[in-house]
């Protein structure tokens, strides 16, 4: 299985090293567990989905099972895009490395080191682009649930799901080095379970606005953790 890392952190050379190796190097044995349990359960979900995808379907129900993963993919490149674009837009030249997570090959997009402002802000990008779908989904089809669109629901359910393992992924410190969440906290020099959290927010509010468009608190509480998540680049440009 081959999928996509964000973007990667790199110790910018405006701030010093030590900061980042103390960020990263405590309880390296407590991390190389919480990695191991965290692979024990991407193996098993990965089955399941491989057994549910082998189950025999009727032609229009796989149809929309194909649909519904091809939206998911151009979510993916769309978050990959935002990475790319804005390492283009900086000027830096995007990359290829190969990485991996529970004995899931990976390639990340990686780039040169640059101020912590531009790493915030390319860390973020796949981020803001997901958001930004997922607020025009939500705004134009505020009854997406009722609706029989299954390329935008697979969009709107890998950017949900893909905040979500982000964000735990944050909270619990595990995963490749080059992870967004790591690359934002970094630059912003605050601690990535606050990443964490200011990336799940937002996933949890849409999914609310999902099954309970008509409810005001989660349009306006997913629009004000989104734009949260922005301003915080704010903090990256004082580092």
């Amino acid at each position: 299985m081959i999928a996509m890392v964000s973007s990667t952190f790199q110790p910018s050379p405006y701030r010093p090293p030590v900061r980042a190796r103390a960020y990263i190097g405590s309880k390296c044995n407590m991390n190389a567990a919480r990695s191991t349990r965290l692979g024990d359960i991407v193996r098993r979900v990965s089955l399941c989905a491989l057994f549910i995808a082998a189950l025999p379907i009727r032609a229009a129900a796989q149809q929309d099972v194909a649909t519904f993963f091809g939206g998911a993919a151009t979510a993916l490149a769309a978050h990959e895009m935002g990475h790319v674009i804005t390492d283009v837009a900086f000027g830096v030249s995007p990359g290829l490395e190969k990485v991996s997570f529970a004995g899931i090959p990976f390639f990340a997009i990686t780039h040169d080191p640059v101020t912590p402002t531009r790493e915030f802000t390319i860390s973020s990008a796949g981020f803001w682009v997901q958001h930004a779908t997922d607020e025009v989904l939500l705004s134009r089809m505020p009854n997406l649930r009722d609706r029989h669109a299954p390329f935008l629901k697979g969009m709107f359910a890998f950017n949900v799901l893909a905040s979500v393992g982000y964000s735990f992924a944050a909270f619990a410190r595990v995963g490749p080095i080059e992870r967004d969440t790591r690359g934002m906290a970094a630059s912003a020099n605050v601690r990535e379970p606050i990443i964490g959290a200011l990336i799940l927010a937002p996933a949890l509010f849409d999914g609310w606005r999902y099954f309970d468009p008509r409810a005001p608190l989660p349009r306006w509480g997913s629009r004000a953790s989104k734009i949260a998540g922005v301003l915080l680049v704010i903090r990256a440009s004082r580092q």
